[in-house]
């Protein structure tokens, strides 16, 4: 009986051979102790489930999943594709096929075979499809644009037949509870293209729509179950790629969101593991110490550095092992797939600083070889722009090797806009602050790459950080809005939704006339109050007028010191208080 070592006690895969499972999970850890027998089927899935012909990279890894699917042999015959090797790992229910698919390889599809003496072979029907190079698609996310960033779940329900599903761990829907499911879907957000199209948004970010099938308040999206299929209670794969095109028919951007740091625990690849190294295994349950200096820390201790990359973000989120190459392919090629399948623009990269380094730099230099222009931004919430820089491409602060991440989703210049707005005037307070992030650009490749936000779904929002002041909300807006660098806002901004993140789902609201029956609907004027008319007003005139106006998307930014900092944006002269 082999044991996987992963709280204060085992989880074991009896088998190691006969895999009969029984996953353990520890009281103190937060998991009630579960027997999970079920017999997977003989073929339970091949995932990527379908490539394409023609893509820069050759080589293809599948992963195979079924009972003792291991025992079987693999046959494959088809033109252009070759079968380079068939791996076996410690768990039975699992293989690894390397594929390369030559030039020659035309789209079609055939049958990989597992064949296995005095049993009944098993087919699955591979798909090779033809690239889609639509100049439209996968066309990057520039300081030209306005990102817009949306929960799925809480901006409006289109689809009330998809609320709830009894084979899934959380069922029902309870718009009254901030962790419960609300019903928002990709249908609801279709359904108000025209709105944000009208308030000038070029972009839109959701939070990840991919399944998280966890049994409890995962409806935010980041402890994925199933990378490859978008969370039924959203929609379907192809209402996504629907998605993707009605938005590009409109002129309009989307963001995919990515979590390469941790998986949900009831996905297929967590709770049936193809091997112990899959994912970060300790002698009992390690968060991480959140600590990302360390990542950079010349002087860093070695623990410490392996608590911040190892450790697990949350009980129900498995801290993957990057170091594992079939990780690193199991990963990369879902992102590519996402890519050419839908269609998307850009990605934003979930807690980028608790990844392997040199995985990610990998993973970004083998995206871009496929997609050139796609744009890419990781969210990294350090306390300095050196820190932040050390993440971005170029080798610029002694990093040691090339990250190849184009930018971050810039927190100090958030920060510094705060200070500017709230603090006390002094020397290097308030609004000198904000100059003087501003002022280490130089450690950047290129800081117009960074994404300048106020607030997003994981802090209070910018109303309630400027104490409800309308006059600094607006201020902010217009700092939001000049800066270099892509602007982002949080849905409901425009029309004052406040919060203080004290838990997060306080700053999650339902956006009010998103469902059938809400009292007031504030995507239309008639909604709104006049306060709320004001503000919308204000950001949609701001938005729409930078961009129809090149100055504010690419104009040089200049700090000025006069009596009072002042910053020039292509000449125009503009005071920040």
């Amino acid at each position: 009986m082999a044991e996987i070592v992963f709280f204060s006690r085992p989880i074991i895969f009896s088998g190691y051979p006969d895999m009969s499972r029984y996953l353990i999970f520890t009281a103190c850890c937060l998991f009630m102790a579960l027997g999970l027998k079920a017999q997977i089927p003989a073929l339970e899935r091949v995932e990527p489930m379908f490539w394409w012909v023609g893509m820069h990279n050759p080589n293809l890894q599948l992963i195979v999943h079924g009972d003792h699917i291991s025992s079987r042999t693999v046959e494959l015959n088809y033109p252009g594709v070759k079968l380079v090797a068939v791996h076996k790992v410690e768990n039975p229910n699992y293989l690894f096929l390397d594929l390369r698919v030559l030039p020659n390889a035309i789209p079609g599809a055939f049958p990989i075979k597992f064949t296995k003496a005095g049993q009944k072979a098993l087919s699955y029907s591979y798909g090779l499809k033809q690239r889609d190079h639509s100049a439209g698609r996968a066309q990057g996310v520039t300081n030209k644009d306005l990102i817009y960033l949306i929960m799925p779940d809480r901006f409006a329900n289109g689809d009330p037949s998809n609320d709830s599903f009894s084979d899934m761990r959380e069922t029902g829907i309870n718009r009254d509870s901030m962790f419960s499911r609300h019903g928002g879907d990709i249908r609801g957000i279709m359904n108000h293209l025209d709105y944000l199209k009208d308030l000038g948004v070029t972009a839109i970010w959701l939070t990840p729509e991919i399944e998280n099938d966890e049994p409890h308040a995962s409806y935010h999206g980041y402890a994925v179950t199933d990378y490859y299929h978008v969370d039924k209670r959203f929609g379907t794969n192809e209402l996504y790629r629907q998605f993707v095109e009605k938005c590009h028919v409109m002129g309009l951007k989307v963001v995919k969101d990515l979590v390469h740091n941790h998986a949900g625990t009831e996905g297929y690849t967590i709770s049936d593991m193809p091997m112990k190294s899959w994912v970060h295994q300790w002698p009992k349950y390690t968060k991480s110490n959140f600590r990302d200096m360390v990542v950079m820390d010349p002087h860093a201790a070695p623990m410490d550095r392996k608590l911040m990359l190892d450790g697990w973000f949350d009980h129900r989120m498995a801290d993957m092992n990057e170091n594992n190459p079939y990780v690193q392919n199991f990963l990369t090629q879902n992102h590519i797939w996402w890519v050419e399948y839908a269609g998307v623009d850009g990605f934003r990269l979930d807690t980028y600083p608790y990844n392997d380094p040199r995985y990610m730099a990998k993973w970004a230099a083998d995206v871009k070889a496929e997609f050139p222009r796609l744009s890419i931004f990781g969210e990294t919430l350090v306390w300095s722009a050196a820190d932040q820089a050390y993440f971005t491409q170029g080798k610029t602060v002694n990093q040691g090797f090339d990250t190849h991440l184009p930018g971050v989703t810039d927190g100090v210049v958030k920060d510094a806009i705060y200070e500017a707005l709230n603090g006390k005037e002094n020397w290097t307070d308030g609004v000198n602050r904000l100059y003087a992030v501003m002022a280490q650009d130089f450690l950047y490749q290129d800081p117009t790459r960074n994404v300048v936000f106020l607030d997003n779904h994981d802090m209070s929002r910018v109303l309630s950080v400027v104490g409800e002041d309308i006059n600094k909300y607006k201020s902010a807006m217009a700092m939001l809005m000049t800066l270099r660098g892509v602007p982002q806002m949080y849905y409901g901004d425009e029309i004052l939704m406040k919060g203080i993140s004290n838990p997060d789902g306080l700053i999650r609201q339902d956006f009010p006339g998103g469902w059938d029956g809400d009292k007031t609907n504030k995507f239309t004027a008639a909604g709104r109050t006049e306060q709320e008319n004001d503000a919308f007003n204000y950001v949609r005139k701001l938005a729409n007028y930078r961009k129809n106006t090149m100055a504010l998307q690419t104009g040089k930014c200049c700090n000025i010191f006069l009596n009072e900092v002042y910053m020039c944006i292509s000449g125009t002269i503009i005071k920040r208080r």
